[in-house]
């Protein structure tokens, strides 16, 4: 590697920490539950985003959408337990709920309503929101427990 190539590679990953390390040291910490171990797996994060520079030449959110998922499999390689669900995980589970438990949901964590509120707003017993809204969790639980990495208890 020319020192042209490693001044440019210190650039983009100066560039990248800048923009998006506080964001992915948080992410990190969360998962790892050390900040120590968090700034390692920063750092691999970055080592091996700069290897795969061509993917970091995009917009900004595109990038940060890159550089998430290469923290969870960093995490998982280091072997951090219970490495929740990533963002897609969690969107294709929530996708495969039946409309009316996927609706319950909304109503009462995305719009925040009790379930009193999210009854009247879905012309629903109070009960019946409750029943959709357990059914809803169990199987989203259910479905993120699938999509687990193997080998991470």
């Amino acid at each position: 590697m020319s020192r042209r190539d490693r001044t440019a590679g210190e650039v983009l990953v100066r560039r990248l920490f800048a923009e998006h390390g506080a964001a992915l040291l948080a992410y990190a910490t969360r998962l790892s539950g050390d900040r120590a171990r968090a700034e390692e797996i920063v750092r691999e994060t970055l080592l091996r985003a700069w290897s795969a520079g061509a993917a970091l030449s995009e917009d900004r959110g595109a990038v940060r959408a890159h550089l998430f998922p290469i923290v969870r499999a960093v995490a998982t390689e280091q072997g951090v337990p219970g490495v929740p669900a990533g963002p897609m995980e969690m969107l294709v589970a929530v996708g495969a709920l039946p409309p009316e438990q996927r609706e319950a949901l909304n109503q009462l964590y995305f719009q925040g309503r009790d379930v009193k509120e999210a009854a009247a707003s879905l012309g629903l017993e109070a009960e019946t929101v409750k029943s959709r809204s357990y059914q809803a969790l169990r199987r989203l639980r259910e479905a993120l427990r699938a999509a687990e990495p193997t080998g991470v208890s």
